[in-house]
């Protein structure tokens, strides 16, 4: 087959999916041409320039004519997906960012290609759910119908990267249509793998006071797999008075904390305060006092109150959708807790996969190097998403922390590309 095969590429990101695109046109040996870019950030556009230095990359495609795009037999597009993440708002087709679809598909309705690869969170799926019988959500239904209104054979799979030879557990829908027939998304091979395939050696490790604390509490073998945080318990948890943090901590001192920890969940004290439950109250001294009796209780709370490990708060009452303090009610001692209160949310093992990476978070992940921990190297975050090494990524940490917090697995595009290619095939080889 000697065609090239034109495609375009949407919402482009750092060029993932196209990446994937043209690593599954070229084990089958089809020549691919990109024939127009569009995306907004401009440090993505950056490294979109670092990779086809040749092209030229589009801005807004909600102000560019559908008519002036060049021909193309594939749509490439991973339409923006905070308006459906379990992270945003989930405001769906009401959010601007949702509405961004129909870009996709009046250029779709114009210039009509072969067929098309989307990409999106995984709570596409549910969003704005009528009924809990219901298979899929309104809005993915909406998204379905108004591709298959436009004569084509449309197919949807979540799919988890860890399946595809990618140490990350990230689950993602893949929309895929053609105009003969529809993709089969289903058996792939599988192939796994861990981190230690991934991970950089002898890089530089963090020499900072957090990181010090906890390696002197810790080995780094006793780190694998440790979150960091205060608002849970459990074996794969570290609390800042584990490591001292804030200051010294007896042994009495950290085992009342841990009890605290997993009584204030109990819906008991919402009870016995008169108020709607929530996860975390404060308790009073005379609660405590029922799971954890001690002659100097109070002395050891105002302790860990003064070292800010505790604070004295009263209830919060339900008004409306928020909560505020009921001054009505006693003071009761409560955790200090918050999400990424701490310089290491937490230490990937090298003989785990990663959680799903997102922009937020990703600063606060470390890995082990040698004697000590580190945060993830920018190739190693490629390398998360199956970029190969000769992959261009000069950007800074930040930049690239939030780039590829949104950006695809690549192995996972390669593969959905793949069945719909063979579709292409097929009917380019009957004509």
């Amino acid at each position: 087959m000697n065609k090239t095969i034109r495609f375009i590429d949407l919402f482009a990101g750092i060029g993932g999916i196209r990446k994937g695109f043209e690593l599954a046109c070229q084990s089958r040996g089809i020549s691919a041409t990109c024939v127009f870019t569009s995306e907004i950030k401009p440090y993505a556009v950056s490294v979109l320039n670092q990779n086809h230095p040749t092209e030229q990359v589009s801005g807004d495609i909600t102000k560019t004519d559908e008519k002036t795009i060049p021909d193309f037999d594939f749509l490439l597009a991973g339409f923006p997906c905070q308006a459906f993440s379990a992270a945003g708002k989930r405001l769906g087709f009401e959010d601007t960012r949702g509405t961004l679809f129909f870009d996709v598909e009046r250029i779709i309705r114009e210039k009509q290609p072969f067929g098309f690869v989307l990409e999106n969170v995984e709570g596409l799926v549910n969003h704005d759910k009528k009924k809990p019988t219901d298979k899929i959500g309104k809005t993915l239904s909406t998204i379905l119908e108004h591709l298959q209104a436009l004569d084509y054979k449309v197919s949807w799979r979540v799919l988890n990267a860890k399946d595809f030879g990618i140490p990350q557990d990230r689950k993602r829908i893949y929309i895929v249509g053609t105009k003969t027939e529809a993709s089969n998304l289903d058996q792939f091979p599988q192939k796994r793998s861990t981190l230690s395939q991934i991970l950089e050696s002898g890089l530089p490790t963090s020499k900072s006071r957090f990181a010090k604390l906890l390696l002197s509490h810790y080995s780094v073998k006793e780190l694998y797999g440790k979150s960091v945080k205060d608002k849970r318990g459990g074996t794969n948890n570290i609390h800042s008075w584990d490591i001292e943090y804030k200051g010294p901590v007896s042994i009495e001192q950290r085992n009342l904390l841990n009890e605290m920890l997993k009584e204030r969940r109990k819906k008991k004290w919402a009870e016995e305060y008169g108020i709607d439950w929530m996860d975390g109250m404060p308790l009073t001294l005379d609660m405590i006092r029922t799971f954890y009796n001690a002659d100097n209780l109070e002395e050891m709370l105002e302790d860990l109150v003064e070292k800010k490990y505790v604070r004295k708060e009263h209830p919060k009452k339900r008004i409306g959708n928020r909560r505020e303090p009921d001054t009505n009610l006693p003071l009761g001692y409560n955790i200090v807790s918050g999400k990424m209160s701490f310089e290491v949310g937490k230490v990937l093992s090298p003989n785990d996969i990663a959680p799903t990476l997102v922009a937020m978070d990703m600063r606060h992940l470390f890995v082990p190097d040698g004697n000590g921990i580190r945060p993830l190297s920018l190739r190693e975050g490629l390398r998360l998403f199956g970029y190969p090494d000769d992959y261009k990524f000069n950007v800074s940490t930040d930049e690239g922390y939030d780039l590829l917090g949104n950006t695809v697995v690549v192995p996972v595009i390669q593969a959905v590309s793949g069945r719909a290619l063979d579709i292409y095939c097929k009917g380019e080889k009957a004509v």
